[in-house]
């Protein structure tokens, strides 16, 4: 093919007459092709041979694009339906990217993809909107390049759709809105590339008709990726005329030219699956012994790369259990506290704490949730090696009263020797818990940018006596302590179980109450109700797992809920798990509300197999004959994701009184990506990425700001990281974005297949805790693992950026 040949197909666009002869170079493998002297071409040949509108719109846009901006993101713009420009040896040497606005079906002979695989091996880029999906659809390297190929029953009417933009840092989304709604033709895929592409928008079904090949919640319609030696974006919007007049698609469009032409950086790695590595750092414990692992309950890591996990109490199964209350060592387990060290790869028995906590406590006399439970490190701990463990003393049990003492103690650690020092225990804060009726104990603890100690406590109520719906019968006890009525717990301004406390550690072993608790402790009201100042969050019925992101100092917390596995038109909501932004100090609601402000019915004497009225979320009353504390309780705050067994965020219609008609019929779902059934909720952490690390392990800045949740169970429950709204999380707004990362942390009876905790370490790996296959107890699977990412940094490399090192 002639020089003028190439001039001549370049010149046949619809918009050409406007743009002059580009100068022809010889393409070099050893370098990318384009340069400084930017260019783009539009290719937009078609099978059919017919002018499209959108293509037109489509060349008009791309050329303002290139003309707009700063100058040195400026480029220029060549267009062509001629396809023997991909075989000139100098045709395409000199474009810095190559755009498809439309498919048309075979549009290259096989030499002619060939050329524009060179192109790309070259270090080309490349950017397909929409219809390029359907371009080459025999050719298994296009497929790769654009990333999936749009389902034949997609629907093909312009729809109003919410776009989530999960990306807050590609060139192409960063400054696009999370919540983004627009009009468009809405591809469903033959396969969904997520994991395989990294996608960086997502189109939500629930808000259009995606038609019989809907892909579901995870619906991606933008994404790029590092492919066969180039960069390569696609996005299957721009379907409209109209798109290309829009503001934000056509920002969207420039993102994308910036990182194809390598006029910019982006990260397109950071959600391909196999760019991480999930490594089990312990083996299985030697026969008899726990030398490296406990049951597993919680982790912290240290500065210096440390990790320190704690084992709850439960025993080897091949141990005996006590179950007769008239043993003195009823329950007797052991807490340990075991540390990993990165240099050595070598685990260390740091010490055990006699606990009561092995099974064989509590009214079934099979299980028992007390023990050790939560652990947390001094914010100076690198100086002071101070250890902060929440736990239950075995001394401290009363076998006659079937009561016990709960305690947050302050303990040294020799950094040296990675040794506990038993007698170093300062005792904080102690509480007294019910043991005759197992469970919900809680354990997490966490800390704020201002030296507060958050501690998690459970509701310390049996799960039966309400048919898994409000744990609120008040009638069962033990020597008169209520053990089914978490009004006397959960619902008592009083009580310290059911609560997120909040303390100041001194240094002498004592605390302060900060500012902004929800009770001052000084409350009262005309019947004798009093306050706990310790009370940050009530309401809570199981939270295993909170994290508090110092960067804002927000809390997030997860609760597992009660074991209904249906709504009733008599009772309530079903069985709730719960994770919550927790802004302020407030009330959660149970065992009053859960969800957003769904109400149970209230049970009381004489006889609590009937029901009374509703709950007022609004206004809750606690008048439980358990209940000491104010009757007058703060008003429930909706919390920002619930999930039951039948799906995520159920809701329903409420009548005139705001009561909802718990017909599972009518339940719609808010949050199409969860699911539960057996569910147990794992509260993550906030990803925050330290650019000034040097770790290769860390996680990518895409994560940045990204909240993980999870659940015990790994089979439709969720493990995802999220995106809330700053503007509506603190008052239980949901998320605006999710994404599943069960192919980055695996699943499986191989993987990490019952998740207890998971934490981010200093070098920005994911640290996690397997529980194992048993119930109260460690077993072979019972590990800690560690997730790193090994997809390398942002491309193209400073040193390939067409001007300069950015």
């Amino acid at each position: 093919m002639t020089a003028a040949g190439v001039v001549a197909g370049l010149m046949s666009g619809p918009t050409a007459s406007a743009r002059p002869d580009p100068p022809l170079t010889t393409m070099s493998v050893k370098s990318p092709p384009g340069g400084a002297d930017v260019r783009v071409l539009i290719f937009y040949g078609s099978a059919a041979g017919e002018e499209s509108p959108v293509v037109n719109a489509a060349i008009e846009a791309i050329e303002k694009i290139g003309l707009s901006g700063t100058a040195d993101q400026r480029f220029a713009v060549d267009a062509t339906d001629d396809a023997r420009v991909f075989t000139d040896e100098t045709g395409l040497s000199r474009y810095n990217a190559i755009v498809f606005p439309t498919g048309g079906g075979d549009v290259l002979d096989p030499e002619q993809e060939a050329g524009l695989e060179t192109y790309m091996e070259a270090g080309g880029g490349f950017v397909g909107i929409h219809d390029a999906a359907r371009a080459e659809p025999y050719s298994d390297w296009f497929t790769g390049l654009v990333g999936a190929r749009p389902a034949t029953s997609s629907p093909t009417a312009v729809q109003r759709a919410v776009v989530e933009v999960g990306d807050r840092r590609h060139p192409a989304t960063q400054d696009l809105p999370v919540q983004w709604k627009r009009p468009d033709q809405w591809f469903n895929w033959t396969q969904n590339p997520s994991g395989a592409v990294h996608t960086v928008a997502r189109v939500r079904e629930s808000t259009y008709r995606p038609g019989a090949s809907a892909n579901g919640w995870d619906h991606p319609v933008s994404w790029c990726r590092d492919y066969d030696g180039g960069r390569s974006f696609y996005t299957g919007m721009g379907g409209t005329v109209s798109s290309y007049d829009e503001t934000d698609f056509r920002a969207h469009l420039r993102g994308a030219l910036l990182w194809t032409t390598r006029l910019a950086q982006a990260d397109c790695k950071a959600t391909i699956n196999g760019n991480y590595k999930a490594e089990r750092l312990t083996q299985p414990n030697q026969p008899g012994q726990n030398d490296q692992i406990g049951e597993p309950h919680g982790l912290v890591t240290a500065p210096d790369g440390r990790v320190l996990y704690i084992g709850r109490g439960g025993a080897d199964s091949s141990q005996p259990v006590v179950t007769d209350w008239k043993n003195p060592d009823i329950g007797k387990g052991k807490g340990q506290v075991h540390v990993y060290d990165p240099a050595t790869k070598k685990v260390t028995l740091a010490g055990e704490l006699t606990v009561f906590g092995n099974k064989g406590g509590g009214d079934e006399l099979v299980k028992v949730e007390e023990g050790l439970l939560g652990i947390e490190l001094d914010p100076r701990f690198a100086q002071n090696g101070w250890v902060y463990l929440h736990y239950t003393p075995h001394s401290q049990i009363n076998r006659e009263t079937r009561m016990a003492e709960r305690r947050v103690s302050r303990f040294t650690l020799d950094l040296a020797t990675d040794k506990l020092d038993l007698g170093s225990e300062k005792a904080l804060l102690k509480w007294p818990v019910q043991i005759h009726s197992c469970c919900h104990a809680g354990g997490g603890m966490t800390w704020d940018s201002k030296g507060n100690l958050y501690i998690a406590t459970g509701d310390n109520n049996s799960s039966g006596f309400s048919g898994g719906y409000s744990g609120n019968n008040p009638q069962p006890n033990y020597q008169g302590v209520s053990f089914a009525d978490a009004r006397r717990t959960a619902g008592n301004t009083n009580n310290l179980n059911g609560k997120i406390l909040r303390i100041h550690p001194e240094p002498d072993g004592t605390y302060t109450l900060p500012d902004g608790n929800l009770f001052t402790g000084r409350e009262t009201d005309e019947g004798g109700g009093r306050t706990r100042g310790e009370i940050y969050v009530m309401g809570v019925r199981n939270p295993a797992r909170i994290f508090v992101d110092q960067k804002t100092d927000i809390l997030y917390a997860g609760w597992v809920g009660p074991d209904a596995s249906a709504p009733s038109t008599t009772w309530g909501p079903a069985k709730y798990d719960t994770f919550a932004v927790i802004t302020e100090a407030g009330n959660r609601g149970w065992p009053y509300c859960m969800g957003n402000k769904q109400p149970y019915r209230d049970r009381n004497l004489p006889d609590p197999a009937q029901p009374l009225g509703w709950y007022d979320c609004d206004h809750p009353k606690n008048e439980s004959p358990n209940n000491d504390g104010l009757v007058n309780l703060p008003s429930v705050t909706g919390n920002n994701i619930w999930y039951s067994p039948q799906g995520g965020a159920p809701d329903f219609p409420r009548d005139t009184n705001g009561i909802p008609s718990y017909k599972q019929e009518e339940a719609t779902y808010l949050l199409p990506w969860l699911k539960g059934g057996g569910q147990a909720a794992m509260n993550g952490p906030v990803y925050r990425y330290d650019a000034a690390s040097t770790s290769a392990a860390k996680w990518p800045a895409y994560w940045d700001g990204k909240w993980f949740v999870g659940d015990f169970y790994d089979a439709d429950q969720p493990r995802n990281a999220v995106l809330t709204d700053p503007k509506t999380h603190g008052a239980g707004g949901l998320p605006v974005h999710s994404e599943s990362l069960k192919k980055i942390v695996p699943v499986g009876n191989d993987g990490i297949r019952n998740l207890m905790d998971w934490k981010f370490g200093p070098d920005g790996a994911l640290y996690v805790l397997d529980y194992g296959r048993g119930f109260f107890t460690s077993d072979a699977k019972s590990a800690l693992w560690r997730v790193t990412y090994a997809g390398g940094g942002p491309t193209p490399a400073a040193g390939q950026l067409a001007r300069g090192n950015g």
